[in-house]
C-alpha cells in the first residue's frame, strides 16, 4: 500500500461515498486508488470548478464533508471558487490537490505556486503533507476540522513525491465526534425571555443555521407557540413553513420590501441560526438601536448594526425548546395581514395564463405548482434569485437552496449533481439564468454519463439581468450586460439531455412535472420578461404598510 491508497482508505473509513474531480499528472495514484475502491465512486467532471460546487452542495445537504480533488497549479486554482463558496455557506468540504514534490516546492518550479497560502483565507484549515508518516494524522484532522464547531472547508496538498511512498502505520481509529448538545445557562435564557416579554414589537429572524442544525421542527413549534412574527433569510428558506400564520416570508431583497416594514417597527430582534454573511444587518437595523438576541451555536462577528444584547450560544435543537419553556406564558400580538396580502397579490398575478415571454411571477408560481413539497430547488445567482427568494413558497428545510453568502454564479447545474447523489430519492431542479447556464453547462455531459436525473430550468433574457437591473435602478440606464446565446435547444441535446422550449405558463407547469419524474437529464428553456423588475422597484417605492 502506498500513501495515495492509504488516503483513500481513510476516506472510506470516514464514510465518503463520492470524490468529485479531474486527474492530473501529479495525483494519478490517488485517482487510481479511488477507482479501485469498492466504497467510493470517483465522479469525473468537466471542470474543477464543477467538482467543488458538487462537493459543496453534497456537504450542505448531508452535513458530511463533500470531497473534491484536482491536480496542482491550474487545477487547484479552478477548485478555489467552490471552496470559497463552502466557507461563506458554512459547509463541510475537503479539497485535496496535488502539489509539487518536496524537492522543488520551496523554489520557482513548473506549475508550483503556494496553494496552502492560496486556500488559507477561504478554509478553516489549510496544510500540506510534508512527511509521509504524518499522512494519517493530517487526513483525519482535516475531517475533524471540517465538521466540528462551525462547519467549513479544509485544504490538503499532497506533494507528488509523497503520493507513491510506502504507507505508514495507521493511527488507531478515533471515535466519532458526538453531536454538540451544549445549551446556554438558565439565567441567560431567562434574560432573553424577559427582553422579549418587555418588548413592544419583538420579531424573529431565521437563518440557515436552523437548517444545518436540523432544528426546523423545534423552531416551527417555537413560532407557533409564541406567535412571534418571523421571516427567514434567503438561505434560511424552508426553515419555517411559509403557511404558518406568523410567517412573514423572506427578508434580504435589495430594496425595502414588504417584510422590511415589520422590522422597521420592531424593537427586539431574536435571530436564530443567522450568520452575518447571509445579508447585511444594516438592512434591518440601520440606526443600530434595536435590541438583538443572538441564538446560534457560535458567536457572531462584530458589526455596528448587530450589537447583541444577549447571546444564547448552544445547539439549536436543544436550545430553542428551552427558550420556548421560558416563554410559555408569552404570546406576541397578531400582526395585520398586510404583508401576507401583498405577497399573495403578486402570487395571484403570477397564476394568470399567457404565452411567452413569461413574467417572473408566472415562472415562480408555475415552478411551485410543479415541484412536490419534498423536491429540492437550487436557485442560482442573478435576477431570478430575487424573484425566487421573494415569492417561491417553501414548507420544508432544504427545499430551496440559495447561495447568498458568496453569491457566486453558475453553481446550481453542477450542484444539482451533488444534490441528487446526496438525496437520491428526491426530485432535483436547478433554476438559473442563461448567463449562469453557459458558465458550467458542460457538466450536463457529466450528469448524462453518470445517469444522474436532474432538471435545469433556464430563464432566458440574453443579459446579465441582475446587473442590468442594478444599473437601471442606480443610473437609469445600463451598459455592457447584453449578449447572444447559441441555439440552446440544440446545444443541450448535443450533451445527450432532453431539451424543451416553453410556449406558455401551462406548458411550463406540465413540462416541469414530466421532467422531474422521467429519471433523465432535462433542460427547459423559458424566455422571461424582465420589464417587471423596474415595475417592482417603482411599486415598492410607493408602498407603505401599517402593522
Amino acid at each position: 500500500m502506498n500513501i495515495a491508497q492509504q488516503i483513500v482508505q481513510i476516506l472510506e473509513d470516514r464514510g465518503v461515498k463520492y470524490v468529485f474531480g479531474i486527474p492530473g499528472e501529479e495525483n494519478i495514484r490517488i485517482v487510481d486508488a479511488i477507482h479501485d475502491s469498492d466504497k467510493i465512486q470517483f465522479i469525473l467532471v468537466r471542470h474543477e470548478q464543477g467538482a467543488s460546487f458538487m462537493a459543496d452542495v453534497y456537504g450542505r445537504l448531508t452535513g458530511q464533508p463533500g470531497v473534491a480533488t484536482a491536480t496542482l497549479g491550474p487545477g487547484a486554482i479552478n477548485l478555489l471558487l467552490g471552496v470559497a463558496d463552502a466557507k461563506t455557506n458554512s459547509t463541510p468540504l475537503i479539497a485535496i490537490t496535488a502539489q509539487g514534490g518536496l524537492n522543488r516546492i520551496y523554489k520557482e518550479s513548473h506549475q508550483v505556486i503556494d496553494l496552502r497560502a492560496m486556500f488559507q483565507p477561504v478554509t478553516k484549515w489549510s496544510e500540506n503533507v510534508y512527511a509521509a508518516n504524518a499522512t494519517p494524522e493530517i487526513v483525519n484532522k482535516a475531517f475533524n476540522q471540517a465538521v466540528n464547531g462551525r462547519p467549513g472547508p479544509v485544504y490538503l496538498g499532497i506533494p507528488q513525491d509523497i503520493e507513491p511512498m510506502p504507507a505508514v502505520p495507521a493511527i488507531a481509529k478515533t471515535a466519532s465526534t458526538p453531536a454538540n448538545l451544549t445549551v446556554p445557562q438558565t439565567p441567560d435564557l431567562q434574560r432573553a425571555a424577559q427582553i422579549i416579554k418587555k418588548a413592544q414589537h419583538p420579531i424573529a429572524l431565521i437563518g440557515m443555521g436552523v437548517i444545518r442544525d436540523h432544528a426546523s421542527e423545534e423552531v416551527n413549534n417555537f413560532i407557533k407557540q409564541t406567535n412571534l412574527p418571523a421571516a427567514t433569510t434567503f438561505m434560511g428558506k424552508g426553515a419555517i413553513d411559509d403557511r404558518l400564520p406568523s410567517s412573514l416570508g423572506v427578508i434580504g431583497f435589495m430594496r425595502h420590501d414588504y417584510e422590511n416594514f415589520a422590522y422597521d417597527q420592531a424593537d427586539v430582534i431574536l435571530t436564530i441560526g443567522y450568520e452575518l454573511s447571509e445579508f447585511d444587518p444594516n438592512r434591518i437595523n440601520p440606526d443600530g438601536d434595536k435590541q438583538i438576541i443572538h441564538l446560534n451555536d457560535f458567536q457572531e462577528d462584530t458589526d455596528a448594526h448587530y450589537t447583541v444584547s444577549q447571546n444564547l450560544i448552544g445547539n439549536l435543537q436543544a436550545t430553542v425548546p428551552l427558550l420556548q419553556e421560558q416563554l410559555s406564558d408569552f404570546q406576541a400580538q397578531d400582526l395585520k395581514p398586510a404583508i401576507k396580502d401583498a405577497v399573495q397579490a403578486e402570487l395571484t398575478t403570477g397564476q394568470q395564463e399567457s404565452q411567452v415571454p413569461l413574467t417572473p411571477q408566472q415562472i415562480v408560481t408555475a415552478t411551485r405548482e410543479a415541484v412536490d413539497d419534498q423536491g429540492i430547488v437550487l436557485v442560482d445567482t442573478g435576477a431570478l434569485k430575487m424573484w425566487m427568494a421573494r415569492l417561491y413558497q417553501t414548507y420544508t428545510p432544504n427545499s430551496a437552496l440559495i447561495d447568498n453568502g458568496l453569491s457566486t454564479m453558475s453553481w446550481t447545474l453542477p450542484g444539482a449533481i451533488g444534490a441528487k447523489l446526496a438525496c437520491p430519492d428526491k426530485n432535483i431542479l436547478a433554476v438559473m439564468g442563461d448567463g449562469s447556464f453557459m458558465m458550467n453547462s458542460q457538466e450536463l455531459e457529466t450528469a448524462v454519463r453518470y445517469h444522474v436525473p436532474m432538471t435545469n430550468l433556464v430563464w432566458v433574457d440574453q443579459a446579465y439581468g441582475l446587473i442590468k437591473w442594478k444599473m437601471d435602478m442606480e443610473m437609469e440606464h445600463h451598459s455592457e450586460v447584453d449578449f447572444h446565446n447559441p441555439d440552446l435547444i440544440s446545444y443541450a441535446k448535443s450533451f445527450g439531455a432532453n431539451a424543451h422550449m416553453v410556449q406558455s405558463r401551462a406548458d411550463l407547469v406540465q413540462t416541469l412535472k414530466t421532467s422531474l419524474t422521467n429519471q433523465q437529464v432535462n433542460v427547459i428553456i423559458c424566455p422571461v420578461d424582465y420589464s417587471e423588475n423596474m415595475k417592482l422597484i417603482n411599486k415598492l417605492g410607493k408602498v407603505t404598510i401599517s402593522l
